[in-house]
Formats: structure tokens, C-alpha cells, sequence
């Protein structure tokens, strides 16, 4: 192979030589076979060997004897004195003997370096043979093309023959490309840059050395020269063996900076795997191993890819070759083995101070990334334990108490606020009677036994986790329907599923040897995921649990009805400082009061809606009690005062001099900075007195307390108007009409709606109406919905009413507007009377 004599290292790991590539030298030894043959036969007349024919065998020999290593991508390969010694053989010997005398002294050198030791196997001996007696063949054939006689050596024979040195060069490194391209699949091109990039030098000295060889040799005159080649050879070759080692130090070098940075990772397997490729590439080894010795386990990687069970091993001996001179190297960390290094060197011999030292540089550094990485590894596994451990119950493996609230919040946030979603609770009964009988070890099988059913049991949408003791508690988040009016079907879906489960799990199961039947009692809640949180739902489930124990039977839906407590209006009076502090969260909604026979605007009622940025647009039925409970009342008083005032400013500028009814809480009598902060708010929307219409329950007159006297004394001081709300469904109606001046009653909806089917209500209202005119109170009918109501409140002697008759509650912004709809489209209602009800009444 010229200058590239001898056999390519195998350093990728590959053990033998892959079929194309034994196809590929085997063509190439035919080929190699018929051109040494060949050419003598073709174009020389006898077939008796030249004179010097065994001058250049020998020469061949020598430079092969003669190579050193050089690296090229993940081989090495033999760099000689090939093109000395093509040019000094073509002054000696026909170019149709050449590739004869070349194959036979590549033959014959590698068969010396393999028994003494250089470890060439036969196809690698006989592939350096056919590579280089090709090459030598293309050489010969650019001599015999060219025609020219090498002696006298003449400039253009000069020329030619450095040309046909620099052929038999550029054959050798293509033959070598394609054949590593082959074998291990390095880029051929890159085998070939590499190759003759490497040593610029060594090639320029090889054709100089070769031409001065031939013409010293030709000069009879200057045969006494020959005698200084021996030296000059032996110079060059000192200066060539140290230009390799200077490019195979800066080489390992760089190579050992890209290794230690490949070894950061905090895989230690990855690691390990790091560490065996930069090993390959950073010495000339025939194999490597790399044991790596975990807390757990200890396991192998080598330069191949097999796998038996849970160990990698990777045998990367080749060929069936001794390991008697192996190198290894034990990797520790602060004196405690984390692996073991063994290599198998291309060749015998001690390695050199200079590989020593990289091998304990690149052990250390290997040893300390395996030992980062097992860290790593071992708090990483700690974390994960750690955290499963967190968020787990230690005996089922189901999700703990903490873990469902978490999750379970984190899926009520995804879901819509309309969405129906249901907590099923599960309790074993007479789980104490199986500790007690059987042991607390069984009590803990049946546990995870029911555990076990109740995974496999759940559906996609659902939940699972042991909230302790007996407890199980399942959230489901993918029931149909949206919105309050479809909980009904959802309680129903939710109780079938829980009926489902009672009674797969009440099936017969071994425990500790005996067959138990786990009955359970199942509480279930069903709410929209907006209004409720995760804790209110296990609140309402286990009271919901304990009415279905106490009933004797298996499942039981929540009945708001029968729950005397609630966590969710304390949850909502925390909520509500965020909305007084926002813009858009708490709003009005304006229902005009109409003069029932003309149909003509002569008030307007305020009601606040809450726009929850979780639970949806909420009235006050579902958060009044709960501000009425906290102390946040009075600041949300002020605020709904302040915005009806604005409206009715707004009205004034409008010119619609209308008063505006606004709802109050009884507990709000009990402030007595009430009417001066009232005070304020008139003044500063401009705003007469008697144009507020403050409505309150019939409640007040059950408070003995003086404050509510003196808070109401100084509201009608102001010179606001009094309403009493839902008058005649309370306790002490005149009783409250006695102790507190009003201006206004309103009559019940409930009565409104049923004075046309019942004679009773009907006597009632129009008893209402006659005190009310008596006492020169005006009286205003709630919920009128259909045009009969009117004309029935009307003949009655009711003349003004609220109601969806005459339209739907409108924001802030579409009062104006609503009024003048009134106005316009409303029609006066017409009363014909019999006369003889004329004459009686």
C-alpha cells in the first residue's frame, strides 16, 4: 500500500471482518493475483525474473519492516517508505515485473511482523498484499503509458517517476478508503483526507529520498554516495517518527478534550458507554471492557452490542486473541472502586510513558463521571421515591389525602364552571370487626385487596385515592350535562356508579384464609365544578356518608337541606375582597317598577350579580348569607350604595327623575356609620334623599336592640324612603308596620302568582292593598309575568308592579334605553267593571 504498508488496526469494535468486506479483498486478490501474473506474461518475452527482481523484493521488505503507526479516523494504519521505494524499483527492474515484486515483498514483510508478534491476522496479510499489488500495478502501468527509459535518469524520466510514486500513493490511501468504507463504515473520503493531510512531509521527503537514491545509483562515478544513504535514511526516519508522534499527541490530546467533555452525563450507563467510545479513540486497542460496579448491580460494556438479561456484556475480543498482555486499569474515587478499565492493545509491548499518563488522566476522569452520575442516579431515584412517597399511600399505592386535593383542584380548574362533576366517598363496613377477629394484617390485605379492585374499577375522567383508615374517595370529572339544571341527571349517573362499585366490592374475597364479603356505603355529592371547591365536596360527601350509615343503607346522595354547615361561604367571603377591589366582577342589574295602568316607569330596583372568575355568574341567593356573615358586610353595602346612587345620577342627567329601590341587610342596622356614610354618597352624586328606596325584611322588628331603632331614625332623617321586601311572608307583618314608618310595600311574588287559581290569596292581596291605602303606603306587586296578573292587580287597586311583562333585569348601561322602551311600547290597561260591582262597592 505504499507508504501505507502493512495491516489497518481494527479499533471500531467490530469482531472479525464483516462478508462485503471479505467479498471486497477477495476481488481484490484475484485481481491483484492476475496483474503480477499478467503483465510479466503479456509484455516481457521470457518469464525469467530480472536480475535485481529479488534486490526489490528485498527493498519492498525492508520499508514494510520499516513503518510506523499512524492514526487515521478509528484505525491505524502503517505509514512506510513506499514511494522511495516504487522510485528506486523502476530504475532497477521492468515496470511489468513491478507488481510481482511488490505483492511478494508485501507477503513476505507481513508475514515477518505477524510471527514476531505484530498479531496481522491472515486476511488482514492478505489484504495489505492485493491492496499494494494493485497499486503498484497502476504505478507501472503510468511508466509503460509514458514509454520513457528511467536510465539514464533524465528529467523527464525524473518527473515520471515521481508521478507514478505519487499514483501508486493516491491507489494505496482509495484502495484503503474503500475498504474501512466497507468494513466499519467510515466516510470514505475522510479516510482518505486524513491519510495524506497527515504527513505532507513524509510524502515530499519520501519522493526526494526515492529520486536521489536512483540518481546516485545510476552515477557510476558517485556509487561511493550510495554508502551515505544508510544515515540519511536513518535521519529521516528520526525525523518522521517524531512528526508522527507530535501529530499523534496533538491528536490524543484534542481527543482526550472531547472525551472528557462526552463523559458529562448523568446517566451512568450513558457514561459508561462514553467512556468505552472515547477509550477507542484515544488508544490503539483491539478492545475494551469497562465493569462498572453500582450500588445494585454491576454490569459490563465493551465495543459491541449484546445483551443477556439485565447485564450488558460486550465481548470485544477478536478474533480468539490472547489477553495475556491486556492493560487495565481500576477506577476509584477517594480510594473506593467505582469500575475496572481492560484493554487489549493492538501489539505487545509496555505502552509508553506518554499513554500512561493519558490512561490515568482518563481514568480519574472517567472514575469521577461514573461516580457523579451513580449520585446523580442515587438522588434522583431518592427524589422519585421521595416524591411518590409524598403524594402515596404507603400501603394501597393509591393517592393520598394530599395528593386528591391537589389534583383534584387542578382538574375542577380545567373543567368549565358549569360543569357537573361528583365525589364518591367509600367506607368499608365492619372493617374494625376484621381487625379484631383477624388480625390488623389482614385488615391491611383487605385494604389493599378493595384498593386493587377499585383501580381496576375506574374510568378515564375518574380519580382514585385512600383518604386513610377505611376511606376511599372517588372524584369524577367527566359527567354529562352543563349548567345547574342537568345535576339532576348527573346525581343520577353518579349514584349508579356508585351502586356499581358497592357491589363489586361487597363480592366475596380471601382474606388471611377466610372469604369476606367488603361491604362498603357509599356518600356521593354532585355540584358544578365553579361554586365548590375540592373541600367542600368531601365535606358534604362524608355528611352524605353518614346519613346513608345512619339510614342502613348502601349509597345516599348529599341533601343540601339537611346540612347545617358550610365551608364554601367561608370560602366566598374571602373571595369577595378580590371582587370589591375589581372592576368587573361585581355589577348591577336594573329592574324597572311600572305604574300598572298606564304601564309608565316609576322606579327602579338594583340587584347585584357577582361575576366569580371559578364559579360563574352567581346571584345573591348564593353569597348574601355568606357576606351577611362576615365583616366585610358594611364595605359591601357602600359599594352597592355607591353604584345605585350613580345610576340614578345618570337617570337625573338623563331627565328621568326616578328613585331606586336598594335591598338591606338587617345586620347592616347595626352600624351606626351607616347614615353618615349615606350622607356622603347623596352628596357627592348630587342625589335627593327621597330619590333612595332602601328595602328591608320584616326580620328588622325581631331585633330588640336599641342601635337598629336610632340607625333607622337617622336614615328617615336623611329623607330616604323606607320599602318593606316580600311583605306578609314573615312572622310580625303589622307588628313591623306599627313600630317602623315605611313609604313602600311589596307583595310576595308567591301571592301574585297565585290569586288567580286561589280565592284565599286573592282575599289576602286585596286585604294588603286596602291596609297599604289605608295607611297611605304605596304598594308594588313582584313578579308579574302575565298580562291577567295586571289587569287582575289592577282592578284590585294595585297600581305599580316589577315583573318579566313588562321586561328582564338590564345592566348598567341599558336602563335609558329599557325606560324608553317602556314608555313607547307599553300599553295603559282598561278596566270595564259591572255596574252592580259599581253599585255594591
Amino acid at each position: 500500500m505504499g507508504k501505507w504498508l502493512g495491516r489497518v488496526a481494527l479499533a471500531s469494535g467490530i469482531t472479525g471482518v464483516p462478508r462485503a468486506a471479505l467479498r471486497l479483498i477477495a476481488l481484490m486478490a484475484i485481481a491483484a493475483a492476475a496483474l503480477a501474473v499478467g503483465l510479466p506474461l503479456l509484455l516481457e518475452d521470457s518469464l525469467r525474473p530480472p536480475s535485481f527482481f529479488l534486490a526489490v523484493v528485498g527493498l519492498t521488505v525492508l520499508a514494510h519492516l520499516l513503518a510506523m503507526q499512524m492514526r487515521v479516523g478509528t484505525s491505524v494504519i502503517h505509514v512506510a517508505w513506499g514511494e522511495a521505494t516504487i522510485i528506486v524499483a523502476f530504475t532497477l527492474i521492468p515496470a511489468a515485473w513491478m507488481p510481482a515484486a511488490v505483492g511478494l515483498g508485501i507477503l513476505v514483510g507481513s508475514s515477518i511482523r505477524s510471527f514476531f508478534g505484530n498479531g496481522m491476522s491472515p486476511v488482514e496479510c492478505l489484504r495489505a498484499t492485493a491492496s499494494l499489488t494493485l497499486s503498484a500495478g497502476a504505478a507501472a502501468g503510468l511508466v509503460l503509458g509514458v514509454g520513457l527509459q528511467m536510465t539514464p535518469l533524465t528529467a523527464p524520466a525524473a518527473i515520471t517517476l515521481a508521478v507514478s510514486a505519487i499514483v501508486y500513493l493516491i491507489s494505496t490511501v482509495t484502495l484503503l478508503g474503500l475498504y474501512l468504507w466497507v468494513r466499519d463504515g467510515q466516510r470514505f473520503f475522510g479516510v482518505i483526507w486524513s491519510a495524506i493531510s497527515g504527513t505532507p512531509v513524509m510524502i515530499v521527503g519520501n519522493l526526494a529520498l526515492g529520486l536521489l537514491a536512483a540518481l546516485l545509483w545510476q552515477d557510476s562515478n558517485e556509487k561511493i554516495f550510495v554508502f551515505m544513504l544508510p544515515p540519511l535514511l536513518w535521519l529521516m526516519y528520526q525525523l518522521y517518527a517524531h512528526r508522527l508522534r507530535e501529530d499523534e499527541e496533538r491528536r490524543t490530546w484534542r481527543a482526550f478534550a472531547v472525551a472528557s467533555r462526552s463523559l458529562h452525563r448523568l446517566d451512568e450507563v450513558a457514561v459508561a458507554r462514553e467512556g468505552v467510545l472515547a477509550a477507542r479513540t484515544l488508544f490503539a486497542v483491539r478492545s475494551v471492557d469497562l465493569a462498572v460496579f453500582g450500588s445494585q448491580t454491576r454490569y459490563w460494556l465493551g465495543l459491541g452490542s449484546s445483551t443477556v438479561e439485565n447485564i450488558a456484556f460486550i465481548a470485544a475480543n477478536e478474533d480468539g486473541v490472547t489477553e495475556a498482555y491486556q492493560v487495565t486499569r481500576p477506577l476509584e474515587v477517594a480510594g473506593a472502586p467505582v469500575g475496572l478499565l481492560t484493554m487489549l492493545p493492538l501489539r505487545p509491548g509496555v505502552w509508553s510513558a506518554s499513554d500512561q499518563h493519558r490512561l490515568a488522566a482518563f481514568g480519574d476522569g472517567l472514575a469521577a463521571a461514573l461516580h457523579d452520575a451513580a449520585t446523580h442516579s442515587a438522588l434522583r431515584d431518592l427524589h422519585e421515591r421521595t416524591t411518590f412517597e409524598s403524594s402515596h399511600d404507603p400501603l394501597t399505592r393509591l393517592l393520598n389525602r394530599d395528593a386528591l386535593l391537589e389534583r383534584g383542584h387542578t382538574l375542577l380548574r380545567s373543567c368549565s364552571p358549569a360543569q357537573p362533576v361528583a365525589l364518591l366517598l367509600l367506607d368499608l363496613d365492619n372493617f374494625k370487626a376484621v381487625n379484631d377477629t383477624l388480625g390488623h394484617l389482614a385488615g391491611d390485605e383487605l385494604l389493599q385487596r378493595t384498593a386493587t379492585r377499585i383501580a381496576n374499577d375506574i374510568d378515564e375522567g375518574e380519580l382514585i385515592a385512600r383518604l386513610g383508615g377505611d376511606e376511599f374517595a372517588l372524584l369524577i370529572t367527566d359527567l354529562p350535562g352543563d349548567g345547574q339544571e342537568s345535576l339532576e341527571a348527573a346525581t343520577a349517573v353518579a349514584l349508579r356508579r356508585a351502586r356499581q362499585l358497592t357491589a363489586a366490592l361487597a363480592s366475596p374475597i380471601e382474606v388471611a384464609g377466610v372469604t369476606l364479603s367488603a361491604e362498603v356505603s357509599a356518600g356521593v355529592v354532585v355540584a358544578t365544578a365553579g361554586p365548590v371547591g375540592l373541600i367542600e365536596l368531601l365535606r358534604r360527601a362524608d355528611i352524605a356518608l353518614y346519613q346513608a350509615k345512619e339510614a342502613g343503607v348502601r349509597t345516599m346522595a348529599y341533601q343540601a337541606g339537611r346540612d347545617d354547615t358550610s365551608t364554601d361561604r367561608l370560602a366566598l367571603a374571602a373571595e369577595l375582597q378580590g371582587a370589591l377591589a375589581a372592576d368587573d366582577q361585581l355589577t348591577l342589574v336594573l329592574q324597572p317598577t311600572v305604574d300598572l295602568p298606564t304601564g309608565t316607569p316609576i322606579g327602579v330596583e338594583a340587584l347585584i350579580r357577582w361575576h366569580h372568575p371559578r364559579r360563574g355568574l352567581l346571584t345573591p341567593v348564593h353569597f348574601v348569607r355568606a357576606v351577611e356573615a362576615s365583616d366585610l358586610l358594611g364595605q359591601f353595602t357602600r359599594y352597592v350604595l355607591d353604584r345605585a346612587l350613580a345610576v340614578t345620577a345618570e337617570l337625573s342627567r338623563a331627565g328621568y327623575e326616578l328613585p331606586i329601590s336598594v335591598n338591606l341587610s338587617p345586620r347592616s342596622l347595626l352600624d351606626p356609620h351607616l347614615p353618615t356614610d349615606l350622607a356622603e354618597l347623596l352628596r357627592r352624586h348630587k342625589v335627593p334623599a327621597e330619590h333612595l328606596i332602601l328595602e328591608i325584611t320584616e326580620t328588622v322588628v325581631l331585633s330588640p336592640l336599641r342601635i337598629t331603632d336610632q340607625v333607622l331614625a337617622e336614615l328617615r332623617g336623611l329623607g330616604v324612603k323606607f320599602s318593606v321586601d316580600d311583605f306578609g311572608t314573615g312572622y310580625s307583618s303589622l307588628t313591623f308596620l306599627t313600630r317602623i314608618a315605611v313609604d313602600e310595600m311589596k307583595i310576595d311574588r308567591t301571592f301574585v302568582a297565585k290569586m288567580g287559581e286561589s280565592k284565599q290569596t286573592g282575599a289576602i292581596v286585596r286585604a294588603l292593598v286596602d291596609l297599604a291605602r289605608r295607611l297611605d303606603i304605596r304598594v308594588v306587586a313582584e313578579g308579574v309575568e302575565t298580562a291577567q296578573q295586571r289587569a287582575a292587580l289592577v282592578e284590585l287597586g294595585c297600581h305599580a308592579g316589577q315583573g318579566f311583562h313588562f321586561g328582564k333585569d338590564v345592566g348598567e348601561n341599558e336602563i335609558i334605553a329599557e325606560i324608553e322602551r317602556l314608555r313607547s311600547e307599553v300599553r295603559p290597561v282598561r278596566i270595564v267593571r259591572d255596574e252592580r260591582d259599581e253599585q255594591t262597592g
